[in-house]
């Protein structure tokens, strides 16, 4: 059975509890509390040396760190990773913008405006900053969804999922995600995707696959 490292309010860790619901993989969900430092004990770093989660223990004991590797390596062989080689291609083209453009800026405004008391008055500039980014890295997939349902072929893949995690709950970064109407048709279409489940999910128990 799975064991996943990560922290509920993360849309990095939401978007790999999502997948997992989704091919209905029993798992364990441990909770690391970042503001207490939990990623950054001896024996967390053993597990992962760059303190991060979300990060997944296989069965037999290795780890497996970075989101959208472990979306890579969870949907392998399903039908959230494309087989045909320029759709997978496609894929992770968009999981590499979600990494880089998407966010760095939405994820890093939502966490400073939500999760980080006073943070506004911390990261003023960079919260402009980053809401500017956010905008930008909305608009670039407002062009791609204007023609297209989802953003690699016909269905749901594993990029849908990771741009999903963050762009759902842009609100919480101050974006408004209304104003790009192709965006917000298509984070209506992901959710009512059967199996869905939202941020707030996490299995009940080890092994369990239904709401804690």
């Amino acid at each position: 059975m799975f064991r996943l490292y990560a922290t509920q309010s993360s849309g990095n860790c939401y978007k790999v509890r999502l997948l997992l619901a989704k091919l209905a993989l029993p798992f364990e969900h441990v909770e690391v509390d970042l503001f207490r430092g939990e990623n950054r004990t001896p024996d967390f770093l053993m597990k992962n040396p760059e303190g991060r989660v979300p990060l997944l223990e296989l069965p037999g004991g290795r780890h497996l760190a970075e989101s959208n590797a472990i979306l890579v390596y969870l949907a392998e062989g399903t039908e959230y990773l494309p087989a045909d080689r320029l759709d997978r291609a496609e894929a992770l083209r968009w999981m590499f913008f979600e990494q880089h453009s998407h966010e760095p800026a939405i994820g890093a405004a939502r966490f400073w405006l939500t999760l980080m008391r006073g943070g506004r008055e911390l990261r003023t500039h960079d919260i402009d900053r980053w809401q500017e980014e956010g905008y930008a890295a909305l608009g670039v997939m407002e062009r791609h969804l204007t023609r297209r349902r989802y953003f690699v072929g016909d269905r749901l893949t594993v990029a849908d999922i990771a741009l999903f995690a963050n762009t759902h709950v842009a609100a919480d970064a101050e974006l408004d995600v209304g104003a790009f109407p192709a965006v917000s048709d298509w984070l209506a279409r992901v959710a009512s995707a059967p199996d869905h489940v939202g941020m707030d999910w996490r299995p009940a128990g080890p092994g369990a696959l239904l709401p804690a």
